[in-house]
């Protein structure tokens, strides 16, 4: 069973010292790293850091970084190991249930890399729909992304 729970300080090296990322997604490996999500999301107001465990063990993490207007930015890093067993549907769904359980947010958007073909489809997969496209700097190389998003109403029929 997974459970959710705050970012502690002791959690953060764990996470940084995560193998790294297959391959395939050799270009996610960043985000694990010093400097990384855990360094940039963790000193932003409104933002949640939780980390998702499965037998006392860190299979992942997710952010959410609301941005008072009803809105939430979601992003999710899953442990090596974890890639491709079920865990990043768990870890959207529990994340999901917390954040839209604060009557305050409306909506939870996200970008997914144009390349990253599995993570569209596991985002399409939670009823997150599309929203255009963007494009941003990552390690100093642009990166072509798509927007998708998924409000709260949607959530609450889909999961019923």
């Amino acid at each position: 069973m997974l459970t959710l729970c705050p970012l502690t300080h002791a959690d953060i090296p764990v996470i940084k010292s995560w193998p790294p990322y297959p391959p395939e997604f050799a270009d996610l490996d960043y985000c694990l790293r010093d400097g990384g999500w855990l360094d940039e999301y963790g000193k932003r107001p409104k933002t949640s850091i939780l980390v998702a465990k499965k037998s006392k063990e860190i299979a992942g993490f997710s952010i959410l970084a609301r941005d008072g207007r009803g809105g939430a930015e979601f992003r999710i890093a899953l442990h090596p190991a974890r890639i491709g067993t079920g865990t990043g549907r768990a870890v959207i769904r529990s994340t999901l249930e917390y954040c839209f359980a604060d009557m305050t947010i409306r909506s939870v958007r996200l970008i997914v890399r144009k390349n990253n073909l599995r993570a569209q489809a596991l985002y399409a997969a939670a009823n997150f729909r599309p929203a255009g496209e963007c494009c941003e700097e990552i390690a100093g190389k642009p990166v072509e992304f798509f927007a998708m998003e998924i409000d709260r109403r949607t959530f609450f029929l889909e999961k019923n």
